[in-house]
């Protein structure tokens, strides 16, 4: 049975490091740096680095550049790993200046759930002016209420044609905030406004 309340991860307005995106450790890019949004299983990237373009403090657990890649430290990639290993690929990624190992946080699943009639304000791409792709998925979502009973049982997903949200449940919320020294807010999607 899936959690009452679900959370959007979202980047915390305090002093953070601001991490690039993930390339390869031996050079080079990724043939597609933003797959970690996509909500799906990938295969093993390999070796992965990243730096700070951006310094500050370490966080525990915060979101890389504007790819909303999910990067964490063992602790926090530990609770991902228990509460959730059925929703989710942990990768390693070496992170220059870092203190501790680091790891992508890759949500393997993705559902159609948005209560567009619940949520605040949604906006999707207009047909003309924009990538025939983009045609029809969310571009902007405003007080984001979801439908938790169209989500599998699932603990962590993406949401379809809306990748730059990142769904966790509250027990996971609650496991991250134990850890603590997070870069990261939570939102609630679930629930009244």
């Amino acid at each position: 049975m899936p959690d009452e309340n679900f959370y959007d991860i979202g980047i915390a307005d305090l002093p953070q490091w601001v991490l690039e995106l993930p390339v390869p450790a031996a050079g080079g890019e990724l043939e597609d740096p933003w797959m970690f949004s996509d909500g799906r299983p990938l295969p093993d990237p390999g070796p992965l680095r990243s730096r700070p373009f951006r310094d500050g403090p370490q966080r525990s657990f915060s979101v890389a550049n504007s790819g909303r890649t999910p990067i964490a430290d063992e602790q926090v990639a530990r609770v991902f790993r228990k509460l959730a290993p059925d929703d989710v690929q942990v990768f390693p990624i070496e992170v220059e200046g870092a203190k501790t190992p680091f790891y992508i946080i890759n949500a393997t699943r993705c559902f159609q759930c948005v209560d567009e009639e619940n949520s605040l304000e949604v906006q999707r791409y207009p047909p003309e002016g924009v990538a025939p792709e983009r045609v029809g998925t969310y571009r902007a979502i405003h007080g984001l209420r979801i439908d938790a009973s169209r989500t599998a049982g699932a603990r962590v997903f993406r949401i379809q044609g809306y990748s730059s949200a990142l769904i966790i449940s509250e027990e996971i919320k609650s496991a991250l905030e134990e850890v603590g020294n997070l870069g990261v807010t939570f939102e609630r999607v679930t629930g009244p406004r």
